[in-house]
């Protein structure tokens, strides 16, 4: 059997699944990610610092990351592990599914927002690593909240509630790590034990197939976005493997997309976290993930220190949608269901700059080289939509503003014969004065809190 499965993963021609990457996903730009489980009910993880940025041997033992719990918890020297003995006792990780009762969740308010703030797509997390299921998964018996904790498809509500919204729908998938299923629980220490210790085995690969297949045929998503890895014994042609998977979710989603974290396979798109794996920022598609705090599910300990701003979003998110990328940014909802203050505070902080500024996210391009270049000083990014170059300009509290009250003066690193300068207008139509320099083009713009979005003709 061995010798079988280990013919079948090489001679499986992975590329026989490549395709254009579809325009609505190209054209979206910006998702949200939604992080929400048992962990959501201790909620509680040390603000260490971004992922990519934090040395792997502090990360584990002081995991940034609130849904990695019951994994920071096992080390016996750990804070969070302390933080577990004083406030619930040493429980069973399981209590916590128990005592998670979603009594305040409702789904329109939740994708309302979303759309508000401008995604396209929503993706939360159907089974995370603690193998806890948010709809009635095969093969999880009561292990899921349709039978405890919340007594509700979960994954179900959102699907209908955002696309009533007019969003997409995706799933987030943990087919690389389920403690659950996991002997002994170790700790993971170390990335490598991550690879390591995950699941490679047959029984685990068809539990996770059919997991996923139920999901595709439950809530045909747009989205399928696996995490950490895929079973080895599951990385085949036949029966119950990942390539009839994949072949399934595109029969029954024509345009729905794959992620990068299904081993070396297949994808549609990459990822990058945080700081970490930048270098899948360089692939024709890809996608950048990050929570508005430092933790992806629900973080008590999290305070305005450790959220990004709504103005640090839009630059973010202008950041990586000027170099390609879509932007899946995590809200982390309570274990009662509301969005934290904090979040929904960024949250309507973008959904303003988005209603004023919808044409320089979606459906942009990258500006093409030799019209414009990017700056950090002044902060300036640029994106094309059509025949229409954006620069979007961060001038908040820059020096030199000119006489009259509520104005800037910048210059932009652009070239003047690359762009009708009469043309200079703000995304609601608003003139703005624009003259050639020999630095680039000097524009007036008014002077605000969130970055300010003008528009040129290009030549």
């Amino acid at each position: 059997m061995a010798g079988d499965l280990r013919e079948d993963l090489v001679t499986v021609d992975w590329s026989r699944l490549s395709r254009p990457l579809p325009d609505w996903y190209a054209d979206a730009k910006f998702g949200i990610f939604v992080h929400w489980g048992a962990y959501s009910v201790p909620a509680w993880a040390e603000p260490t610092g971004e992922l990519g940025t934090v040395d792997e041997g502090v990360w584990f033992r002081h995991n940034s990351y609130a849904e990695w719990y019951w994994n920071t918890i096992r080390f016996d020297d750990s804070p969070a592990r302390e933080h577990h003995r004083r406030v619930h006792g040493d429980a069973p990780y399981d209590d916590f599914l128990d005592a998670w009762k979603a009594e305040e969740f409702d789904p329109k308010a939740w994708c309302d927002l979303f759309a508000r703030a401008g995604a396209r797509y929503v993706v939360p997390t159907s089974k995370h690593h603690d193998g806890i299921a948010l709809w009635d998964a095969p093969g999880t018996a009561t292990r899921n909240t349709v039978h405890r904790g919340p007594h509700r498809d979960l994954i179900g509500d959102l699907a209908s509630a955002a696309r009533a919204a007019g969003m997409r729908f995706g799933v987030y998938y943990s087919g690389g790590l389920d403690w659950s299923v996991t002997e002994h629980l170790p700790a993971i220490d170390t990335f490598a034990n991550v690879r390591a210790q995950r699941p490679i085995d047959a029984a685990y690969a068809a539990y996770a197939y059919l997991h996923v297949r139920d999901l595709v045929d439950r809530y045909r998503p747009d989205v399928l976005w696996n995490d950490i890895e895929w079973p080895d014994a599951g990385k085949h042609a036949g029966q119950l493997g990942l390539f009839e998977l994949f072949r399934h979710f595109y029969a029954t989603v024509p345009d729905g997309v794959v992620n990068d974290r299904w081993g070396d396979t297949h994808w549609d798109y990459r990822t990058s976290e945080y700081q970490h794996g930048l270098e899948a920022e360089t692939a024709p598609a890809w996608e950048n993930n990050r929570g508005i705090g430092l933790s992806f599910g629900y973080n008590r300990v999290e305070d305005s220190r450790h959220l990004i701003s709504g103005p640090q979003l839009v630059r973010h998110l202008v950041d990586v949608v000027s170099r390609g990328g879509n932007m899946l940014l995590n809200v982390g909802p309570t274990a009662s269901g509301l969005i934290p203050e904090g979040q929904r505070r960024t949250l309507e902080e973008l959904a303003g700059w988005m209603a004023a500024n919808p044409g320089v996210v979606h459906g942009s391009r990258p500006l093409e080289d030799g019209i414009a270049d990017d700056s950090d000083e002044p902060w300036v990014r640029w994106t094309r939509t059509g025949d229409r170059a954006w620069a979007v300009v961060d001038a908040s509290g820059r020096p030199g503003r000119w006489k009259q009250a509520g104005r800037v003066r910048v210059v932009l690193p652009a070239r003047a014969d690359r762009l009708e300068l009469a043309s200079a207008a703000l995304a609601d139509g608003a003139p703005v004065a624009a003259q050639a320099e020999p630095a680039g083009v000097a524009v007036e713009l008014p002077s605000r809190d969130l970055p300010v979005a003008v528009g040129f003709d290009v030549r």
